[in-house]
């Protein structure tokens, strides 16, 4: 089986080598580089062979027809040459390979097919099939002669790059307004917690655009189903404001309390009837609305202020060298209740939060309780190493009094020889 192995491999790469210099000339000869590599502005070509396409072995001629390889011909007619491809051509010059279902599985198996059923369903596609050819078509999102999978950084529909590639139409304050459309959703969401995850982060999993609202089957999502879109990765969240007395009353769902592009993370003053709070923006003092969130608010800040002395104590223990693993796991359950009553918060309920938060109140109390028995510990080995010392210390110092007081009078006593000896020399 090695042997066979090695074979297969030797003779692909034998056969890669041999193709080498063939693919080389095929692009050496391409006519049509060779020419509008010397032009300007939009006819200007250099990378006919740089994009997936050109990649797979495609070249000018699948989209524009002609012959690459003979100047002559470069521009026949009879080869069905097309210079200049309008904008109304290019979605369904697109489709007419991409929804091919046995052509393009020839170059990549798990390339989708439905793009351009897709495109059709979609707000851009319909207001193109109305003849509107301000929206956004292929070449928009993808490129013309740079085409590159939305794996490759530099692709325009890489999920780094899918908010700017949107925001150079939503972003234009003339071009939507004759949609009826805010040009604020790209600058509010590069102010959302989102962006942060996609951007600073570098996190691949975090919402773009094309997240919520699709990619080529494009449509804003309704109020109804705004919930929905959220839901995707926020499961409990939704589930539990299924539960909520908001369900009924809240056609946004989602958006209402957090917005759809410049959402913030929620803190616990998200929660009552403080400034800034979601809560506040519909509820008063005086109902009962407003005192369950303004008890849910202290409840929490109460629990979370106990959960950081208790850390704050074992740090302190642990600084001092007493062994406080096992309590710092059991205050990690405390933690975890505490996040669990902070999804809770969907529900407006406050006794579903209580809940989790009376789940989690006997590991704090076992924490805090191994802390302080921990740091009462400390203390009592300190009293029994210090006595003990102190007695050392004290031997110590009468020991080296007395040998003082040894070494004193013996250079008393030498001396008063030597004077003694000096006398009865005299």
């Amino acid at each position: 089986m090695g042997i066979l192995r090695a074979t297969i491999r030797w003779v692909l790469a034998s056969t890669a080598v041999l193709l080498m210099p063939a693919l080389a000339s095929a692009q050496a000869k391409n006519v049509c580089v060779n020419c509008h590599a010397k032009l300007e502005g939009s006819l200007k070509v250099t990378a006919a062979q740089a994009d997936v396409h050109g990649h797979k072995g495609m070249s000018c001629d699948v989209c524009h027809g002609g012959n690459t390889q003979d100047e002559a011909r470069a521009k026949a007619a009879g080869l069905g040459f097309r210079g200049h491809i309008s904008r109304e051509q290019i979605p369904q010059l697109c489709g007419s390979c991409h929804a091919d279902v046995n052509y393009i599985k020839r170059f990549n198996p798990s390339l989708r097919t439905d793009q351009m059923a897709q495109y059709h369903t979609s707000v851009h596609g319909i207001q193109f099939a109305k003849g509107d050819t301000h929206v956004a078509i292929c070449t928009d999102c993808h490129g013309v002669h740079d085409i590159r999978p939305a794996s490759d950084p530099r692709s325009p529909v890489h999920p780094l790059n899918v908010a700017q590639t949107c925001q150079r139409c939503h972003s234009d304050a003339t071009l939507m307004k004759s949609y009826r459309i805010l040009a604020t959703q790209f600058a509010d969401y590069t102010d959302s917690v989102h962006h942060q995850a996609m951007v600073e982060r570098r996190d691949l999993s975090a919402p773009t655009c094309s997240t919520c609202h699709g990619s080529h089957g494009a449509v804003p999502p309704g109020a109804g189903s705004v919930a929905n879109v959220c839901s995707t990765c926020h499961v409990l969240q939704a589930q539990f404001f299924d539960e909520s007395p908001h369900k009924a009353v809240f056609a946004e769902g989602c958006a209402t309390c957090h917005t759809s592009h410049k959402i913030k993370h929620p803190d616990d003053n998200f929660v009552g009837l403080a400034a800034g709070s979601a809560c506040g923006e519909c509820h008063t003092a005086d109902d009962e609305s407003g005192k369950a969130a303004n008890a849910i608010h202290d409840r929490l800040h109460k629990f979370e202020a106990q959960v950081a002395d208790a850390r704050v104590l074992l740090a302190k223990a642990e600084q001092s060298g007493m062994d406080v693993a096992e309590a710092q796991t059991v205050l990690g359950q405390a933690s975890d209740a505490l996040t669990k009553a902070r999804v809770r918060v969907h529900t407006a309920l406050l006794a579903r939060v209580n809940t989790e938060l009376e789940a989690g109140s006997k590991p704090l109390a076992a924490a805090r309780s191994a802390g302080e028995a921990a740091m009462k510990e400390r203390t009592f080995r300190r009293r029994v190493i210090l006595v003990p010392g102190i007695a050392i210390l004290a031997v110590v110092f009468a020991l080296g009094f007395y040998i003082r007081e040894l070494e004193r009078s013996e250079a008393e006593d030498q001396k008063s020889t030597e004077q003694s000896d000096r006398k009865l020399a005299a």
